[in-house]
């Protein structure tokens, strides 16, 4: 029917997802898999927002984009066909540009549109090996900031969805319809879907609602929150502006440090065994 998601070679899914906008999917999609690779994972980025930051913070100008990810979910390419190698080793993206706005009415007489994702990953791990690439480790896939057919492919996709929370003001609002809609896509388009975890971003600690909001999420997710906060920092919102991951562009930088602990933590929630 519609594909399965992926096989024992295949990459670990993870969609990196808010419809809130601004609380840092593409800044986590970005230094998370940047700071995955630097530790010797292969990682794929796909970037799924029309307006193609994830691209452009990695260094992949608008001209470079032959094959986005338009085309490998209308059908016309493949993620493997589509991936360009970034300048971190090990760290490859399938870029977006605005084509991605018409994607549901290229797709309206489609039955599996939801599944297109999906069937895409499926297939991956044989593109690869036919290709003579190494399989991908983790594919992070960077969400537009609603719950539209891209959020909800990248869902059906996925093994797990990471979830940026915003340290301000109304933090949770919109976070209950999001744990509502995984529900939803538990129950009926992918039984295997979980939160992977929840990341406190533009977190300050000089402020006291900062320290508030982190104690109210931490309350609403328990211990799927990581340990690991990002803080607010000028040289992280600076990277992307020179294409570049802020462990490129300032490794010594509170940033970059702290995505390095949360690629840490991942990994080590990824050895856990996982409940049946």
């Amino acid at each position: 029917m519609t594909g399965t998601l992926q096989g024992a070679a295949g990459p670990r899914v993870i969609a990196i997802a808010n419809q809130k906008g601004g609380v840092g999917k593409t800044t986590t999609a970005i230094n998370l898999g940047t700071a995955l690779a630097a530790v010797g994972e292969r990682v794929l980025i796909l970037d799924l927002d029309p307006q193609g930051n994830a691209s452009t913070g990695v260094g992949v100008s608008n001209e470079s984009r032959g094959q986005t990810s338009f085309d490998v979910l209308s059908g016309k390419t493949t993620l493997a066909k589509a991936a360009i190698q970034t300048l971190v080793p090990n760290l490859s993206i399938v870029p977006a540009n605005a084509d991605l706005v018409g994607l549901e009415a290229e797709l309206i007489e489609r039955g599996d549109r939801p599944y297109r994702l999906r069937e895409a990953v499926a297939k991956l791990p044989a593109e690869l090996a036919a290709m003579g690439q190494a399989p991908f480790k983790y594919l992070l896939i960077d969400c537009p900031p609603s719950l539209n057919l891209l959020t909800l492919n990248a869902m059906v996709g996925s093994n797990a969805v990471l979830v940026p929370v915003q340290c301000e003001f109304f933090a949770l609002e919109g976070i209950s319809q999001l744990a509502e809609t995984i529900e939803q896509i538990r129950g009926s388009l992918n039984p295997g879907l979980e939160i992977q975890g929840v990341v406190l971003t533009m977190h300050d600690s000089r402020l006291t609602l900062s320290k508030e909001v982190a104690q109210e999420v931490r309350a609403f997710f328990g211990p799927k929150v990581y340990e690991t906060m990002i803080p607010r920092n000028i040289r992280v919102a600076e990277a992307p502006s020179h294409g570049k991951p802020i462990l490129l562009y300032d490794y010594d930088c509170p940033g970059s440090q702290a995505y390095i602990r949360l690629a840490a933590e991942i990994i080590e929630r990824e050895r856990q065994p996982r409940a049946a």
